[in-house]
């Protein structure tokens, strides 16, 4: 059974063009669905591990912010802080939405999903999400330079916002409502 059925029914309808081997439309197109069907399930575990990857960050990166914030500016705890906030966001959150999307991406087009409503939806909430990992960005580079100006409340309350976006894209994705 093939993952794009719009590929199998384009397979079932194609005409070959010549006798020469590796010419026809049916073999490069059993070519192109065998790579595809392959390709998917192992492409689709990889988007998963990276959005998971991606959301641990993202969920705990505001919360070494709450305990920056009761962190001495220039002590021993603030620059530890400062170590892990950067190294939290350049060695597991940026790669990680980076392989989500390019993952993504290929399943969407792959899966002939860009056409359906849930999926403009999703694009639409991970595109918020992608915003406020550019916030969450600068916020890391604020605090390098000591120059935090928001609460340990506004981290607290900010902290929940890729929590309710995750939990409306796991809703679009499973159940396809529109």
């Amino acid at each position: 059974m093939s993952c794009v059925p719009w590929l199998a029914e384009l397979l079932r309808n194609a005409e070959t063009v010549g006798n020469v081997p590796g010419t026809s439309k049916v073999g490069r197109l059993q070519m192109y669905e065998w790579i595809t069907i392959t390709a998917y399930p192992w492409i689709k575990a990889l988007h998963v591990i990276a959005v998971i990857s991606w959301m641990a960050g993202m969920l705990y990166l505001p919360r070494l912010f709450v305990y920056h914030c009761e962190a001495e500016v220039g002590s021993k705890q603030s620059e530890t802080f400062k170590v892990m906030e950067w190294r939290l966001l350049k060695a597991i959150i940026n790669p990680a939405m980076i392989v989500t999307w390019l993952a993504g991406l290929y399943l969407a087009w792959s899966g002939h999903w860009y056409a359906s409503g849930w999926f403009h939806a999703k694009l639409t909430l991970v595109l918020v999400l992608s915003g406020i990992h550019g916030f969450f960005s600068r916020l890391v580079k604020d605090f390098a330079a000591d120059r935090n100006t928001r609460s340990q409340k506004f981290y607290r309350i900010i902290n929940e916002v890729p929590t309710v976006l995750m939990i409306f894209i796991v809703i679009l994705v499973i159940v396809k409502p529109f």
